[in-house]
């Protein structure tokens, strides 16, 4: 069939792959200039003059984020080069924290758990406890719970230290108001279920280059070796669909993928009759969380690649020297954040400060809808639009949270169903 992909985001361009892999002839309708939708790259000029690559936030990857890995390598991408590859670590600056040791499954989180420093006998054991009842349930809850009431047993120390940040970055949604069962289902695959090749679930997988070249241009390469065309620059219109046809701005298609955020989709989806306006009043109901990354830079040489941090908005910082990056140069991050880039940078600035850090802002970015709120209970918009229309994205209807895992899933169930 002939396919359009509207996005070139990780959804649609996994999903184009997908389709591409299948036999169907390809089109990719892209807005902006260059591949990658939210996870995509701009260029700063640093201090000295010097101009480098960034990316609008700092992501991370998990080992099991199987569906992801292996979507990169099948666009050429080497794992081993792009990504640094660590046991989860969650220290803070003052050493205290958890650590896993690069040990099988469960083993390897029981022992962080037991050798955890900064915390006694009472948040370890209060952790093991919740742990194992977690497992005993199949990592289940009632749909309605939140991340809080899941920890309520947990010692203070432990909610705070742990459970919040994890929270917070799996889900990019306060605990008090996250989804218990996506929360539990991140969990399980990332302690306890299997990573990709010999990686583990649970390793951090930390870009060692921009996000661009992590997968979108990779993507982009295979689709145009393939026969596929990747139009940049091209923001689509209109769209029609009907059960004998449908259309791109008048240019025939057996189906259309809407592949760009939830709100362009929706507006694309009222085209499409009774049923796209359904979709789309589905669509535009979602609630949307902010993340803020703050580049600094004059910072020191961190003892980990990435830290935990409390006493401000920032969750984690990054030190992208050690992660191809130039030397000093630190991302804050601070997600489900409130405020914009006035608000924030001096606050991150000063949480920098606290900790004996002098360091000077060089460019703050602030994704004010940058995930959907994962709320308990919460209706995500269907993979079927109206006939002949589909779509895809980390906000679809799907088992993980806005991730980058999440949106790669989604592309390639479209891409199985067309």
């Amino acid at each position: 069939m002939r396919i359009a992909v509207v996005g070139a985001g990780w959804a649609g361009l996994a999903c184009a792959v997908g389709a591409g892999e299948r036999g169907h002839q390809v089109v990719v309708f892209e807005a902006a200039r260059a591949p990658g939708g939210r996870a995509r790259t701009l260029a700063v000029t640093l201090p000295d003059g010097r101009e480098a690559l960034l990316d609008n936030g700092q992501h991370i990857l998990i080992g099991a984020y199987t569906e992801t890995l292996g979507m990169m390598e099948k666009v050429g991408v080497r794992l081993d080069e792009v990504l640094l590859r660590m046991p989860l670590t969650l220290l803070r600056p003052d050493g205290n924290g958890l650590a896993l040791p690069d040990w099988p499954a469960p083993w390897d989180a029981a022992a962080g758990i037991v050798s955890a420093r900064g915390w006694d006998w009472r948040d370890k054991l209060s952790l093991l406890r919740a742990a194992a009842g977690w497992q005993r349930s199949g990592f289940r809850c009632p749909p309605q719970a939140t991340v809080a009431q899941l920890s309520a047993g947990l010692t203070p120390r432990v909610q705070q230290q742990l459970i919040e940040p994890l929270c917070v970055a799996a889900l990019n949604t306060p605990a008090d108001q996250s989804s218990g069962e996506v929360f539990l289902r991140v969990l399980r695959d990332s302690l306890f279920g299997r990573g990709h090749g010999p990686w583990r679930g649970s390793n951090l997988l930390l870009p060692r280059q921009h996000l661009g070249e992590l997968f979108p241009h990779a993507a982009q390469g295979w689709l145009e070796a393939h026969g596929a065309e990747v139009r940049s620059g091209a923001r689509v219109r209109t769209i029609s669909a009907t059960d004998a046809r449908c259309a791109v701005d008048g240019e025939r298609f057996d189906a259309v993928v809407l592949a760009c955020p939830a709100g362009e989709a929706a507006r694309l989806a009222r085209a499409a009759g009774p049923a796209g306006v359904s979709w789309a009043t589905q669509a535009e109901a979602l609630e949307h969380e902010a993340i803020a990354t703050v580049y600094v830079t004059g910072g020191p040489r961190l003892a980990q690649p990435m830290l935990a941090l409390e006493g401000g908005p920032a969750q984690f910082v990054f030190d992208r020297g050690q992660l191809g990056g130039p030397s000093g140069l630190l991302a804050f991050v601070a997600s489900a954040s409130e405020g914009g880039r006035e608000e924030l940078e001096p606050q991150v600035l000063a949480q920098a400060s606290a900790l004996g850090w002098a360091v000077q802002p060089l460019q703050t970015v602030v994704e004010k809808r940058a995930t959907f709120a994962c709320t308990p209970g919460l209706q995500r918009p269907p993979e079927a639009v109206a006939p002949r229309l589909w779509a895809c994205g980390d906000y679809v209807a799907g088992p993980y949270p806005a991730t980058l895992e999440g949106a790669v899933r989604s592309g390639l169930e479209v891409a199985s169903l067309l």
